[in-house]
Order: structure tokens, then C-alpha cells, then sequence
């Protein structure tokens, strides 16, 4: 999750529809563009970033040309042929089109390209997870793209590309290359699964809620086109021991707003209607539907004209709904009656009610502002909201379960007074991992976000949970078990002993429940497993569980291998640097697909969307030559875990090898991606050290050949990657990011690389 605020500049984007698209939509700073100097020019630029992803038709559109002269650009490139794009696939990525297209386009034609009108694209920079902030905040200044002919220059310049092309890949491009998003489909299909009217699903102690590894998270119920959980999603997890799954929505979508607020509800019953269904079939696998609440979601300053009294604290042209109005509170409880009426067969809810979206007048810790919150205490406001949601779920459904996640209060701080007064059929939840001190490369510092490396549980869970459980609260434990932003392109790490240590810590704490991930890390992996292990047999050893684990999957004689290989990633990964913004801002979500700049973008990194060469960003605590150091004892420690994974594949049961070699592709991707940070920090640190011009010939030389050794390396790693995404779609992927990157950018990097070596003598 990101813990971030909303602008003030893109919470006053006007809410008018047809102004053009440059004024209705967020610019912020609107700093001038990157220009991609490796492509002969950005017409070249555009047709490479979106190849295959988008159609060469409407490429042409964008550009005001005929769709020969796209092909005829791609031909130049060496790009393999035109496949056709689904409407499917265009929904699936249009996440990853919009961010590859950032610095190129302005939004007129950014639009055009993504067949899409300004209201869509402005609602999917605000609920798409928080779009627009993962994109910098900002919009880059870029001038119409304006198609020409090829000269002479530029035709020469893409000859080179092609021949870059062919030297690094010829042999990789004759092998067929699975279509991106293949997993779905893998993970629809039910064959070779038990039938759901014989399988045996999990009935161990305790919830286990995740969410779906693709589904898409701004507004999924309204979408009958792509369903975030299919049936051999839901068996495939079932199996693994999860007996919920959770989605966001938006209240004021799924219920009718009443007498108060008639403008709210349009489409909820389209959306009731397919929550059903997705309940009904989730019923059958012995999993319950879980509703994301992070409620009441703030409203344009136009929609109080009439309504002063429900006006709550202010941020730009947007104010809370202020819940000490009782209209508000009675419009919270009574929409959620209504939709466990009318779907009750849901499992129930989980809340957010400080940070993340802009909701109640304290929620931003501003209640102050406010001339009636002002004189309530933060606590009472908080509570009071938590207690509105609980009334309304368990008027439609005595039975269904609120959780009050603690995720903000207080500033993330110690919240005995919001605990206190928490009704008592509420469940407290609470990230394991928080607030947890560690120590790395010398560097003390703690938990404050979600973190694999750093295992839990911490200071801040174990305070809260031992206070619920004296108020006499049930508790739940919020981790991350497949991965985290500590990498998140990837479907789930193999650093199984640091799950086990993790889950058998959490077992002798007595939670009653987990939620297994947030919008990433929602895979079926054999990870979830060594949880369903424990909710089996707290007293479960974990060296036991993993010895079972690893026989399960790979046979007797591969155990052992894999048992090694996992002990050894899971010391590496030990040695993360983790810190905030690290996890956000560093560039392993990207690995070897990060480009490379000869001159300093002057760009900072952004949450998880864009990394640039913003080193000061990417290191956050560490000082540079700390945080590369970090990073290479990840990568070396993970490659001597790759070794025992090699020897494992070689002596796997016939049946089990094909599963070890893919989890051997997870494993290798993930150590590129680590490996390409060391790389990358130390390529910034050696640049700018070369633009100092008080630099000795001598030392600059240094500095030029370690540059040459590492962009020969970046390139290995490139090509090392390309293979494994040309095999395994899920490498890349992550469900509110959809693709970091696609095969085709790893052969842009090669060629990147090979651009910036021709710049070294200039620098």
C-alpha cells in the first residue's frame, strides 16, 4: 500500500466535462519531457514502446499517418509482426501504456492512443491505486507528435537498431514468446484441478484473505468483461488454505444514496449483481468475499451548494463529508445494510480510516480545521466511523466480520484510544512487520511499511493486538507472504525460511486470522502453504514444515537442493536495504528494463512508477556506496542459492520438473533484479563522478572503463531476462501496476546501453 496523501494541485482538477484535455486533467510542475535519445526520434520512440501492445490503427491515429507508415517504422527497428490487440488485453494494459507513454505524448494524444475520453483517464489517475502520485505528481510538458518522413540520419540510425537487435537477440527472437497475460488464462482453467463438488477445501483455524493476483482495482464490479476471480483462481487458492478474498469498492457506487444524497448509486445494481455472482461461486470453494472500505470518501466542494452542515475539512476543491453529522453517519450505516442485504451471503469487511484516500475530517489528521470535529478528540472520530460501518454490515448480516485495520491512526503511532473505543464485534488489524528495528549495512532504522526481509512481528502489532484482546477483540495479522515492494515483479519470492520463521511467530501470538497481501502478492504459491501449515498445527516446527514442503513439490531426491537453495535466498534477501523509500522509490521493480541516462534526468523518483537515475532517492538512509554493497550481498547470496536450485531441477521427480524449472525462472528473475540495482547505483555514482571537472585524467579513465564493465553487464542481465519473460508471463507483473515492463524493453535497455557507451567520450 501506498501511504500517501492526494496533491492539493490534482484535487483541484475541475470535475467539468468537455474542456480540452490539457486543462481537465493533473498536470502539476509539467517540467519538460525526458527525450529517449537512443531512438532516431520520438515518432520511433512511440512506435517501440507500443508495439503489440497497441494497434498499429490506432497508432497511426495518434500521429496523423497511415498505418504503412507504423509498420513500416517497426519493420525499420527490426520488431518482430504486428499481432492483433483484444479489447481484453487493452483493459489489462492500459496501466502500462499510459506509463511508457508519459514522457512522449501530450494528453490530447495520449487519449487517441488509449481510445480513451478524459473523464476515464482522470478517474483512473485518481482510484487506479493512487495513478497519478506513482506517476511523479506530475504530467511532463510534451509537444505534439508530429509524423514526417524519414531522412537519410534517420533511417541510418534505425538500420543500427535493427542490426543491435539481431546481434543480441536473433537466437532469443526464433523461439516463440508467450503472449503477456498468458497466466490468466492459466489460472482460469480448472483442468487438471479436483472438481469443486469433490475437493476437500481448506477448514484449518483462522481467516486467510488475499487478494487476486490480476485483478484490477479501480472499479471491478462494474466491468462484466474481466472477472479477478475465475474458478481455477479460486481452487487453485482454496487449495492453499485461503478462505477469503477481498475487493475495492466505493460506497457510494454500490448502494442508493436516499433522500440525502440521490445522486449516489448509479450502476449499483449492475455492481450488486455481479458481487453475487462472484460470492455465489466463491461459496462453492469455501471462501468468503471481503469489501474494502475506506469510507466516507470525499466529494467536490459543488456537491455542499446545499449542504453546509455535512461540509467537513477542506483539501483544495475537495471536503470530507463530515461524519459528525448524523446524516452522514445513518447514510454509512444504512448503504451497508443494504448491500449485505442484498448480497448476504458476504463474508464481510475490512476498513481503512486514516491515510490513503482523503475520507473523514480526521483521517488526514486535520480534524482541527473542521468547526465540529474540532471539538471531538481524534479517537471518538475514528471509532465513530468504524462503529457506523459495524452497524450497517451486521444490520444486513449479524454474522459477517468488520475489521478495523490501524493502518494511519495516530500517524501510524501507538492508538490505545482509538482501541478503546472500538465496538466489540470489531476484529483489530494490524501489520505484523510494523515498527519492527532492524539493521542493515551498519544502518539502524525500523519497519515502516510492509516488509518480507524484516520478520514479524513487531513492537507496534504486539502492543495493539494485546489491547484488543483485553478490550475483547478478535485479531488479525496484516503480512505480506508472496512478495512486497521489496520486489513486486515477480509472483512470490522463494525465501520459504523467512515465511516459516514469520508464521510459526504468529501462531505462538494467537491471532485469530491473516490477510495475506494487499494489491500485490496475491499468487497461489507454495509460500501460502507454509501458512496453512501452521493454521494446521501451531505448534508446528518450521525446519518440519519446509522439509514437507519441499518434498511435496520437487520429490525426495530434490528436496534437500531446494531446501538449501531456500535457506540461501532467504539469507540474502536478510541483507535488503530496506527503508520507505527504498521499497517505493529504488528501482528493483524494473531491474535490468531501468534505463540508463549519460546525463542526470533531473527527474525524482516516484512511488514504484518511474525510478529514473534519482540515486539520492533510491538509497533513502544508506549512504551510495552502502546501499550498493546491500544490494550485491542480495544478488551474490541469491546466485549460491541458485546453484542448489540447479542441482535440485537435475534430480527432480520426472512430474515435479517442469513446475522446479519455472519456480527456478522466479527464482533467476528475481536475482537479475538485484544484480541490475548494484549495477545501477554504482553507473550513477561513476557518471556523475566523470562531470566533475576537477576529476584527474587518470581517475576519470577508471571511472569510463567501470562504466564499460557495467553496461556490459546490464546487457548480459538484459538478455539473461528477456529469455525468462519470453517463457513466463507473470514475470513483470503486478496486478495494480499490470506490467513494470514487457520483453521488448529489455531489448530496448541493450540498446540503450550501447547508446550511452557511444556518449562516454563526451562526458
Amino acid at each position: 500500500m501506498i501511504k500517501v496523501f492526494i496533491p492539493l494541485f490534482f484535487l483541484t482538477i475541475t470535475a467539468y466535462t468537455g474542456l480540452p484535455a490539457q486543462e481537465q486533467l493533473p498536470v502539476g510542475t509539467h517540467p519538460p519531457a525526458i527525450e529517449y535519445e537512443h531512438f532516431p526520434n520520438r515518432v520511433y520512440a512511440l512506435v517501440w514502446r507500443n508495439w503489440n501492445l497497441v494497434e498499429p490503427e490506432r497508432m497511426a491515429q495518434t500521429i496523423d499517418c497511415g498505418t504503412k507508415d507504423i509498420i513500416a517504422v517497426a519493420e525499420s527497428m527490426g520488431l518482430p509482426p504486428a499481432q492483433s490487440v483484444s479489447p481484453d488485453f487493452k483493459k489489462r494494459i492500459y496501466i502500462t501504456v499510459i506509463r511508457r507513454n508519459w514522457h512522449l505524448l501530450p494528453y490530447d494524444q495520449l487519449l487517441t492512443l488509449l481510445d480513451m475520453t478524459a473523464d476515464e483517464l482522470e478517474f483512473a489517475l485518481k482510484e487506479d491505486d493512487f495513478l497519478f502520485v506513482k506517476l511523479g505528481n506530475l504530467k511532463p510538458m510534451c509537444s505534439k507528435i508530429i509524423y514526417t518522413k524519414p531522412d537519410k540520419k534517420t533511417l541510418a540510425r534505425a538500420k543500427e537498431i535493427k542490426q543491435l537487435v539481431q546481434q543480441h537477440f536473433k537466437a532469443s527472437l526464433a523461439r516463440p514468446t508467450a503472449p503477456r497475460f498468458a497466466f490468466v488464462k492459466d489460472l482460469q482453467s480448472t483442468e487438471g484441478l479436483p472438481k469443486k463438488e469433490t475437493a476437500q477445501y481448506s477448514n484449518e483455524k483462522g481467516l486467510r484473505f488475499i487478494y487476486s493476483y490480476f485483478g484490477i482495482f479501480g472499479d471491478p464490479l462494474i466491468d462484466t468483461l474481466h472477472d479477478p476471480y475465475p474458478d481455477g483462481l479460486l481452487a487453485r487458492l482454496a487449495s492453499k488454505g485461503v478462505n477469503g478474498i477481498w475487493m475495492h469498492v466505493v460506497l457510494n457506487q454500490l448502494a442508493p444514496g436516499g433522500n440525502d444524497f440521490p445522486e449516489f448509486g448509479e450502476g449499483h445494481l449492475t455492481r450488486l449483481h455481479n458481487l453475487r455472482r462472484i460470492v455465489e461461486r466463491a461459496k462453492q470453494y469455501g471462501i468468503s468475499v471481503y469489501l474494502y472500505m475506506n469510507e466516507p470518501r470525499a466529494m467536490p466542494l459543488s456537491f455542499f451548494k446545499n449542504r453546509q452542515e455535512m461540509m467537513g475539512t477542506q483539501e483544495g476543491a475537495f471536503a470530507a463529508l463530515c461524519t459528525s453529522n448524523e446524516k452522514v453517519l445513518n447514510w454509512i450505516s444504512h448503504s451497508l445494510a443494504y448491500v449485505f442485504k442484498q448480497a448476504p451471503e458476504l463474508g464481510g469487511v475490512f476498513t481503512i480510516t486514516a491515510s490513503e484516500n482523503f475520507t473523514s475530517c480526521a483521517s488526514h489528521g486535520n480534524q482541527k480545521a473542521c468547526p465540529r470535529c474540532s471539538r471531538r478528540k481524534y479517537a471518538d472520530i475514528i471509532a465513530g466511523v468504524n462503529e457506523a460501518m459495524a452497524n450497517g454490515v451486521h444490520a444486513g448480516n449479524a454474522n459477517a466480520r468488520v475489521i478495523a485495520w490501524d493502518w494511519g491512526w495516530h500517524n501510524h503511532g501507538d492508538a490505545p484510544d482509538v482501541i478503546a473505543k472500538l465496538p466489540k464485534s470489531v476484529w483489530l488489524m494490524s501489520v505484523s512487520e510494523w515498527a519492527k528495528p532492524i539493521e542493515r549495512g551498519g544502518i539502524p532504522s525500523q519497519v515502516g511499511e510492509y516488509s518480507i526481509s524484516a520478520v514479524g512481528p513487531g513492537p507496534r502489532a504486539t502492543r495493539h493486538w494485546a489491547l484488543a484482546k483485553q478490550a475483547g477483540l478478535k485479531t488479525v495479522a496484516k503480512v505480506q507472504f508472496n512478495n512486497t515492494w521489496e520486489l513486486s515483479a515477480v509472483p512470490w519470492l522463494p525465501v520459504s525460511d523467512i515465511i516459516a520463521e514469520h508464521a510459526s511467530n504468529l501462531a505462538k501470538m494467537d491471532t485469530d486470522g491473516l490477510m495475506l497481501s494487499w494489491s500485490l502478492g496475491g499468487y497461489p504459491s507454495p509460500n501460502l502453504e507454509i501458512a496453512q501449515a501452521f493454521a494446521k498445527n501451531p505448534a508446528a516446527k518450521p525446519e518440519t514444515v519446509l522439509n514437507e514442503l519441499a518434498l511435496q513439490l520437487y520429490g525426495n531426491a530434490a528436496a534437500p537442493f531446494a531446501r538449501q537453495a531456500w535457506t540461501a535466498f532467504s539469507n540474502a534477501f536478510r541483507e535488503f536495504p530496506y527503508g520507505g523509500g527504498v521499497v517505493y522509490n529504488a528501482p528493483q521493480q524494473y531491474g535490468p528494463a531501468n534505463l540508463l541516462f549519460a546525463e542526470p534526468t533531473g527527474y525524482a523518483s516516484t512511488m514504484v512508477g518511474f525510478p529514473y537515475d534519482d540515486l539520492k532517492g533510491w538509497r533513502s538512509i544508506y549512504p551510495a556506496a552502502v546501499f550498493a554493497g546491500q544490494f550485491d550481498k542480495v544478488a551474490n547470496g541469491w546466485k549460491e542459492g541458485l546453484g542448489y536450485f540447479k542441482k535440485a531441477i537435475e534430480v527432480a521427480e520426472p512430474g515435479k520438473r517442469a513446475m522446479a524449472k519455472a519456480d527456478m525462472g522466479i527464482a533467476t528473475a528475481a536475482w537479475l533484479h538485484f544484480a541490475s540495482v548494484a549495477n545501477q547505483v554504482r553507473f550513477v555514482m561513476a557518471r556523475d563522478s566523470i562531470r566533475n571537472h576537477h576529476l584527474p585524467s587518470a581517475e576519470k579513465q577508471i571511472q569510463i572503463k567501470a562504466i564499460n564493465n557495467i553496461l556490459n553487464n546490464e546487457i548480459t542481465l538484459a538478455r539473461t531476462l528477456f529469455e525468462i519473460t519470453q517463457s513466463d508471463s507473470r514475470i513483470g507483473f503486478e496486478a495494480s501496476n499490470q506490467y513494470y515492463y514487457v520483453p521488448q524493453d529489455l531489448i530496448e535497455k541493450v540498446i540503450n546501453c550501447e547508446f550511452v557507451r557511444t556518449q562516454l567520450g563526451s562526458m
